[in-house]
């Protein structure tokens, strides 16, 4: 009601009126569907349906774990989009370039130096890399500083092998001053390496790849690294491990000795931004093709969160402790994730909705009273008026009369539900006593008048 209810002189305001009710109740589905709509634009664009991952040469040990990979993401409805790369050092480039497309990479233990701005996680530690030394020459090689003097090819530059290399050699005191290093990829230095040009190289890769099957057949000697120990403790990323004698060829009996090696970790890390339900997905693949036995590790070491480089995500505490979500274990990866980003938004929004409904009854009774307080209000005024006034004038009686009659004939026109029809008569109750109050003053007055 835009103007003040003329039967309503002691009061500020009348009822609400249908039409203002009417706004009322527009005004807040609006609210609610603008804060539905908000939380869907900010969780439903958070999903999608391929993933850009950074991995190494076109043959190399990263980018034969990502081939491995995309058959099982593809059954889940995922594209994997398989990017090359120089290596470990690009991979760890791109990831930490914000604008960048790249959300998934493969980098190799010991190669960078983190920084707490990269906003990078780590998913899981999924494989060793094994750093093989093959040799040429009559002199057994198994310390690296008998590599001083020497050529030696310490892999391309941008790959985790040649900072590796580097590191190594450095700790034995062999230097660009004292030997030469020659900066070649896994094929030219083994073609090095056979025609002579080459006396030592730096390999990284499993045993079973195409290369590293090469050169364990071949008649170069691989080096054992008797200081494996020593090394490790200098250069925590790297790990000691043993390639058994015989892993080669059991009937040829290659190695004929178990050999010491070092190794790198393969890590498969993220932007911090992927959803969490890609990291879930990304780790049961990792379990799949790591998770069996190799050469150097029994069934089920890897994946694991054996590293420090990168914090480590969430979701790949909760998975290798406790498995998969509960959705995800049940039902198809898409209608599990359906769910799962739909609860996001429904949760909270079924919790204002419970508690607007639990409000409903208790603002509805409120506004219905409120039909009948606004004339209590209004009765009460007057009541106090007749009290105050010790000797009112016909006119002022005449008014009361009024104006009770009005309030009475109002009170009469108030549209409840049946449920509150004793608080209607209850005001009228309230108004008799009010009218006999007027009807006893004015019978006073009159006699005082005779």
């Amino acid at each position: 009601m835009s103007k003040r209810d003329p039967a309503l002189h002691r009061i500020q305001s009348a009822e609400m009126t249908p039409t203002r009710r009417r706004l009322v109740l527009v005004v807040t589905l609006l609210a609610l569907a603008a804060l539905g709509w908000a939380a869907w634009s900010i969780v439903e664009p958070a999903l999608h349906s391929r993933i850009v991952i950074t991995t190494g040469a076109d043959e190399g040990i990263y980018r034969g774990f990502a081939d491995h990979y995309a058959p099982i993401l593809k059954r889940k409805g995922i594209t994997l989009d398989i990017r090359p790369s120089s290596g470990a050092v690009e991979n760890y480039q791109r990831l930490i370039d914000p604008n960048s497309v790249y959300e998934v990479g493969f980098i190799q233990s010991g190669t960078i130096r983190p920084k707490d701005t990269d906003n990078l996680q780590t998913i899981a530690a999924v494989s060793y890399e094994p750093i093989w030394v093959f040799y040429r020459g009559a002199t057994t090689v198994d310390r690296l500083s008998q590599l001083r003097g020497k050529r030696i090819s310490i892999g391309v530059p941008g790959s985790g092998l040649h900072n590796v290399s580097q590191v190594l050699l450095g700790l034995a005191d062999v230097t660009h001053d004292n030997s030469t290093l020659v900066e070649l990829d896994a094929n030219n230095a083994y073609q090095g390496l056979e025609n002579g040009t080459l006396d030592a190289a730096f390999f990284i890769g499993r045993p079973d790849a195409p290369m590293q099957q090469t050169l364990l057949n071949s008649n170069l000697k691989l080096m054992n690294f008797v200081q494996a120990d020593a090394l490790v403790q200098k250069f925590p990323s790297l790990a000691k491990i043993v390639y058994p004698r015989g892993a080669t060829s059991i009937a040829k009996d290659l190695p004929p000795a178990d050999v010491t090696l070092v190794a790198a970790t393969a890590q498969l890390v993220a932007k911090d931004t992927l959803h969490p339900a890609l990291v879930y997905v990304l780790l049961e693949a990792a379990k799949t093709v790591h998770g069996g036995e190799d050469y150097f590790t029994p069934v089920g070491v890897f994946p694991n969160l054996n590293t420090a480089e990168f914090p480590i995500a969430d979701e790949s505490v909760r998975y290798l402790r406790s498995g998969p979500p509960f959705l995800q274990r049940y039902l198809p990866f898409w209608l599990a994730s359906f769910i799962e980003r739909r609860l996001l938004i429904l949760v909270p929004f079924l919790a204002v909705l419970v508690g607007l409904l639990q409000a409903l009854p208790r603002m509805l009774e409120a506004r219905i009273k409120k039909r009948l307080v606004v004339w209590y209000r209004e009765l009460k005024s007057l009541e106090d008026e007749i009290w105050i006034t010790t000797r009112p004038s016909s006119e002022q009686i005449a008014q009361w009369r009024d104006e009770i009659e009005s309030i009475d004939a109002h009170a009469g026109q108030i549209r409840l539900p049946q449920k509150y029809f004793q608080d209607v008569y209850a005001l009228k109750q309230a108004i008799a006593v009010v009218r006999n109050r007027i009807t006893q003053i004015a019978a006073h007055a009159s006699q005082a008048t005779q």
